[in-house]
């Protein structure tokens, strides 16, 4: 805070909120009552402190906290999305932070979502539930061949790439995980640094070849701290080190398309087979599992994977409708009024047709009213508005389709 650069009374009033609230969790669904880790506190003042000097910075002359205003945060939403064109998960981090600062003082109503404040570009947008496969087996690359050529460059980055393949962990999880005490006599492993919110978990152990893996790293583990990162390395430096080689073997989303969180993604795919006997459904197996089967696999799931929710599998295996929606044709708005010219104006067959709801399709047309009624500027020219052909609008002010259009969906 000394060294932000902001004005002495911002500065000491952030000071004594961070003081009174820093470590206290904002989340709904959190399960324990205990503080937030380090880093989340870290992130919260970095992100809070760096919003502030770009509001200034953006010609705000913001004095405290207390002053903050929906144009603040509007002001910033525009700038991270599109002028610094950050991601859609760090933007929604963002808000968080500074909904937390908000609920802090008691404006619980000051921070919206994106889409209070800016139009979203195309396909901007966070997705909670799996929208692709971003397992290895999905993008055909072998986990065996990979972690025996890192074998050669770091065995200590092959085997704690091993043991994320095996039990499903995180990549920090993998790091400071000591086998020797986390191995329990009942057949679980109790994951308990790194993990995520400080939230200790059991994954059980169900083959033979898992205990091989725990023994191997046994005896790679460091005789002093226990963990899996050799010495003189300190966890901060050995984490870029460890992305660093991994980056050399092409284990990129640039390079062979997968990251090392692919293999978690994996691992918890397999045991949804394993439970329920059919593929999880970002497999897009050809049918579903017995629902009751289904829903233990995901409270199963949850549990291995440490987090609080069952609806948080679904990030690594999708869901069902999901992937049934996803294999459905994009349907364009011109589509969507050629079919319901082509039905007469019948909107229940028109929808039929092209395999969606009559909600969807109202949609589309609503949204084809508009473009038509958008104008389109060309560079030198005068704006004209855009219109479709006679033969392919079937909006024109005697069709048959505007006018069943008129009276009933109005």
């Amino acid at each position: 805070m000394e060294n932000a650069g902001l004005p002495q009374r911002l500065t000491n009033e952030l000071t004594e909120l961070f003081q009174r609230h820093l470590s206290k969790a904002h989340s709904k669904t959190r399960v324990t009552s205990n503080a937030i880790s380090i880093k989340t506190q870290k992130y919260r003042v970095l992100s809070l402190v760096a919003g502030f000097r770009e509001l200034r910075k953006g010609g705000f002359a913001i004095q405290s906290p207390w002053n903050l205003a929906e144009k603040h945060i509007g002001y910033l939403v525009n700038l991270w999305v599109n002028e610094k064109e950050q991601s859609p998960g760090t933007v929604e981090n963002k808000l968080t932070y500074w909904r937390t600062l908000a609920a802090w003082m008691k404006k619980h109503q000051l921070v919206g979502t994106m889409d209070d404040y800016i139009k979203r570009p195309e396909g901007y947008r966070r997705y909670y539930v799996a929208q692709e496969d971003k397992s290895w087996e999905a993008a055909k690359v072998e986990p065996d061949d990979v972690i025996s050529r890192l074998c050669e460059r770091d065995r200590w980055v092959a085997i704690q790439v091993e043991l994320q393949a095996a039990f499903g962990l995180r990549a920090q999880e993998s790091m400071l995980l000591r086998p020797l005490q986390c191995l329990r006599v009942s057949g679980h492993l109790q994951v308990i640094d790194g993990t995520k919110g400080g939230r200790p978990r059991i994954v059980p152990i169900d083959a033979e070849w898992q205990y091989e893996v725990l023994i191997r790293a046994a005896r790679l583990s460091n005789p002093r701290t226990g963990s899996m990162i050799p010495e003189p390395w300190p966890l901060k430096k050995w984490y870029r080190h460890f992305y660093h080689v991994l980056q050399k073997e092409g284990i990129t989303r640039g390079a062979k398309g997968v990251t090392v969180h692919g293999l978690r993604h994996a691992y918890l795919q397999k045991m949804y087979e394993r439970i329920t006997g059919v593929p999880a459904p970002i497999k897009r197996p050809d049918h579903r599992p017995d629902p009751a089967l289904h829903q233990a696999a995901m409270q199963r799931l949850v549990e291995a994977a440490g987090h609080s929710l069952a609806a948080k599998a679904t990030a690594y295996i999708s869901t069902f409708a999901t992937v049934e929606r996803l294999a459905r044709p994009v349907v364009s708005p011109e589509r969507a009024i050629a079919a319901v010219a082509a039905a007469s104006g019948n909107k229940s067959v028109a929808a039929k047709s092209l395999n969606i709801s009559r909600q969807a399709l109202y949609r589309l047309i609503a949204k084809c009213a508009d473009l038509s009624r958008t104008p389109s500027v060309r560079e030198g020219e005068p704006a004209q508005p855009v219109r479709m052909s006679d033969a392919a609008n079937p909006l024109d002010e005697q069709s048959p389709v505007t006018s069943e259009l008129r009276t009933s969906h109005p």
